[in-house]
């Protein structure tokens, strides 16, 4: 099917596009141990594409902001994966990571207002009765904003250029083995997590003692990409190795949720300060007390993501070959 063709038939018959449309067989790939990493690779990107999709129209909607989170989650994987071992499926990977980066701004755009709207409900729950309908008034502002992004979110989902990228990242999973080199074909994808761990490892160590904010960002960003890696190499992986790459992604998962808070307590409290010129005082003494919360929970976070590090470090080495 071309993409004119399929760009028609997605616009027309239904607001979401099959697997089956897309070429992609009726049951999820699969590889293991004795297979070459790029069948891993492609394997891995089938799943990621069906994972994609099945959350669609659940993110178009916008009932449950799982569904779009787990959407995001989906297309980071995929990204990351194409980053470390795209050549392994030939030259269309880059491109295609291009255009996944593309997407990945209006979800995350959609994404950060959600778990912004989900913790300050929370925070105002627990509030006084007397500050509650400020608290309320304060949130309603941020529904308002997602509303603006989800609109912005949903014209990305049904433009023509969704359908190709879409297209273009289903072909990568057809790559033939002889498309790619010998080298290429051999290829150790557990040997492959050096180079993420490397990366982690320097931007730990180039950090001074009480490093900025968005330093500790970029932190957590590197140990995403480790932890991708991970889940793609344990899909090769023998009995053994693959119980020590569950520890590398169990302790990178750890690292990444006290960045994770650190960040979201970074941005809450950043909105806080934006804020307080267009509300009235009421809901600006509520701000100013949630911008005090976050600052402890960032305060929190900064005291803990050494201690994390130290065990994603202590994983990595003991399953990375020497």
């Amino acid at each position: 099917m071309t993409t004119e063709s399929l760009s028609r038939a997605a616009r027309t018959r239904r607001p979401t596009i099959t697997p089956a449309e897309l070429g992609l067989g009726e049951k999820p790939a699969k590889a293991g141990p004795g297979d070459p990493a790029a069948t891993h690779v492609r394997a891995k990107l089938d799943r990621e594409i069906r994972a994609l999709l099945a959350r669609e129209a659940g993110t178009r909607s916008g009932t449950d902001p799982e569904d779009l989170h787990q959407m995001r989650v989906a297309l980071r994987r995929m990204r990351s994966v194409l980053k470390l071992s795209g050549a392994l499926v030939g030259p269309g990977a880059e491109p295609v990571r291009a255009e996944l980066g593309w997407l990945g701004q209006s979800l995350g755009e959609v994404r950060d207002y959600d778990v912004l709207i989900e913790h300050l409900r929370e925070v105002v729950a627990g509030f006084e009765v007397r500050d509650q309908a400020a608290g309320r008034r304060l949130v309603s502002k941020f529904v308002t904003e997602r509303g603006v992004a989800r609109r912005r979110l949903n014209r990305a989902l049904a433009s023509e250029r969704y359908t190709t990228m879409l297209e273009h990242l289903s072909a990568l999973t057809h790559t033939e083995p002889g498309e790619v080199s010998t080298v290429e074909q051999k290829h150790d994808l557990v040997a492959g997590l050096r180079k993420p761990h490397r990366k982690l490892a320097r931007a730990v160590g180039a950090l001074p003692a009480d490093p900025p904010d968005d330093d500790l960002h970029a932190l957590r960003i590197h140990g995403k990409k480790l932890r991708y890696a991970a889940e793609l190499a344990q899909t090769s992986a023998k009995k053994k190795q693959a119980a020590r790459l569950k520890e590398l992604i169990t302790t990178t998962k750890k690292f990444q949720t006290v960045l994770g808070d650190h960040q979201d307590a970074v941005v809450a409290a950043e909105r806080m300060r934006s804020i307080l010129a267009s509300v009235d005082g009421h809901v600006g003494f509520v701000a100013g007390r949630i911008a005090e919360r976050e600052l402890w929970r960032k305060a929190e976070a900064r005291a803990e993501w050494r201690g994390r590090w130290a065990d994603v470090d202590a994983a990595a080495r003991a399953v990375i070959p020497r």
